[in-house]
């Protein structure tokens, strides 16, 4: 690497970059250790808190990283009793205010656990795409769908709210979101590859498909979001 000169980077930034990229293969090493052990657990144990990852996961359009920030810091973290307790620990409840005869919301309270929160409106997208017969994402169309970006994101957050809600009963009880579904193990055609040999004949060589494993685990890790 050399400057736009094409001079060399003098030595200061050389070792800098060095330092930099030393601690990038340090933390990725480190990510792949963290996640192979959980790769590990999620199937060989069979905690209940791990059941309830797993079930998580059937969900099409779920992965298992949402799947398991869901379950072990939120929906296996707190005992919940009620859809108001989920919504407020998410920071995802409205805040009304009202003085004399004026109403109005100033948006949601954000006063909870901010990673659960982001994650739940990154899933609220997904959903829309990956679940779009879902009575949720239909309620989505039917109120934002056609309004301006503003709206579109507005509705997103409240989007977020419902579907954390329905996936904590999902753990919580199996009750499957209205109108959703669940992941399909459809078989995969064998793949054929054809080459020439030495000997100038064609060789067809059958690759057999994947299949999945046990809980249906084994196909999908390493990937951010499975269908």
């Amino acid at each position: 690497m050399q400057q736009w000169d094409g001079s060399p980077l003098p030595s200061a930034l050389r070792t800098h970059r060095k330092r930099a990229w030393q601690q990038v293969g340090f933390l990725t090493a480190h990510i792949q250790t963290l996640e192979a052990e959980r790769r590990a657990l999620l199937r060989r144990r069979e905690a209940p808190v791990l059941a309830q990852v797993r079930q998580r996961f059937t969900l099409r359009g779920s992965g298992v990283h949402s799947a398991w920030l869901s379950v072990m810091e939120f929906f296996a973290w707190r005992d919940f009793q009620t859809s108001k307790q989920v919504g407020a620990l998410a920071g995802l409840t409205p805040t009304p205010s009202q003085s004399g005869q004026s109403r109005r919301e100033l948006g949601i309270t954000k006063a909870g656990n901010r990673h659960i929160r982001a994650m739940a409106i990154e899933i609220a997208w997904a959903w829309r795409r990956f679940q779009p017969d879902s009575a949720l994402s239909q309620w989505y169309e039917r109120r934002f769908g056609a309004g301006s970006a503003r709206l579109r994101k507005l509705g997103i957050v409240a989007l977020a709210r419902k579907l954390l809600i329905a996936l904590w009963r999902f753990v919580k009880t199996g009750g499957l979101p209205e109108g959703a579904v669940l992941k399909t193990a459809a078989p995969r055609r064998s793949r054929r590859r054809s080459h020439v040999c030495s000997g100038g004949t064609d060789r067809t060589v059958l690759r057999a498909p994947r299949t999945l494993g046990q809980n249906g685990l084994s196909v999908c890790w390493g990937e951010r979001l499975v269908l």
